[in-house]
């Protein structure tokens, strides 16, 4: 092949379009979980997280409820991924190696939010959130009926492998996926930019920019504890009382979607016999059957 502007122009639609069909075709599970921020500048301060507003009856004037003075900003992070072309590559027309790594190529870039999302519910445990507790911790300050600051878990603890149980049915969802840019395929390949002049290479890729961050701990468990029945009751039973400053109901685990249980491969069995199987382990009726979704994470492996 000759090495001039119109070749080298189709091999470019070739590499991008091989990019974006996997980039578009690859399956993801980050939405499950979080809610899509866009973002607009480096920062993004969620200090209102810790304000759920609450309907009250209208006497005398109204009563702004203001945002909460917390502070808990999630930093955008510049990603790329880049690949190299050999101009002998071209030369000798052997191209054939290129097409499945331009497809890879989006196959990680569509798992940039998997890749950023998944390890926050294995920090979760040691990571402060937006009240500046652990995400999974068992003090979170929440006020009760008489404006009282009260301590709720969302964690038994433990020290076995992590589960969760997750309520994804909200505006808000437990973890946040902040998106700066999603990117943009770009190129260095023209026959005489520097890097084909010094190293006969020519260059694609891809740069986004975002990350990833808590939502509301209030609709999360996180539990290192057996993942059995008597477990996955108190997790149940923690995430419905959950409530909001001031005694109000959150409706946890009340709405028509089913919740999420969260597991890593190692307890996928675990998982399928506490909410797929009809009977349990000493055959009678299982109560939690179909009672949530079981979704098996490789990141959480």
């Amino acid at each position: 092949m000759i090495v001039n502007r119109q070749n080298l122009d189709n091999l470019r639609v070739g590499f991008k379009t091989s990019f974006q069909n996997q980039l578009e075709q690859t399956a993801t599970l980050f939405q499950r979980v979080s809610t899509t921020v866009p973002s607009t500048s480096k920062t993004e301060d969620y200090g209102w997280l810790g304000k759920i507003p609450n309907v009250r009856e209208w006497l005398g004037s109204r009563v702004v409820q203001n945002l909460s003075e917390s502070s808990y900003v999630i930093k955008n992070k510049p990603f790329e991924l880049t690949i190299g072309v050999d101009r002998d590559d071209i030369e000798d027309d052997n191209l054939g190696i290129y097409a499945p790594m331009f497809q890879m190529l989006g196959e990680s870039v569509a798992a940039w939010p998997d890749q950023m999302i998944w390890p926050l519910l294995l920090a979760g445990f040691a990571t402060s959130c937006y009240d500046g507790q652990f995400f999974f911790d068992i003090d979170h300050p929440v006020l009760d009926a008489n404006g009282v600051p009260q301590s709720v878990a969302n964690t038994d603890g433990g020290s076995g492998t992590p589960w969760f149980l997750l309520d994804c049915s909200k505006v808000l969802k437990p973890f946040i996926w902040q998106l700066r840019k999603a990117g943009q395929f770009v190129s260095l390949d023209r026959p005489d930019d520097a890097n084909v002049f010094d190293k006969k290479e020519f260059k694609y890729g891809w740069d986004g920019r975002g990350n990833a961050g808590y939502g509301l701990w209030q609709f999360a468990w996180g539990s290192k504890q057996a993942l059995d029945a008597t477990h996955y009751a108190a997790a149940r039973a923690a995430l419905m009382g959950m409530k909001g400053d001031f005694g109000r109901p959150l409706n946890v685990l009340q709405g028509a979607a089913k919740p999420l249980l969260v597991v890593p491969p190692s307890l996928e069995a675990a998982g399928l016999q506490l909410v797929n199987a009809t009977v349990n382990a000493t055959g009678a009726s299982n109560v939690y059957n179909n009672t949530a979704e079981l979704l098996v994470v490789p990141w959480l492996a």
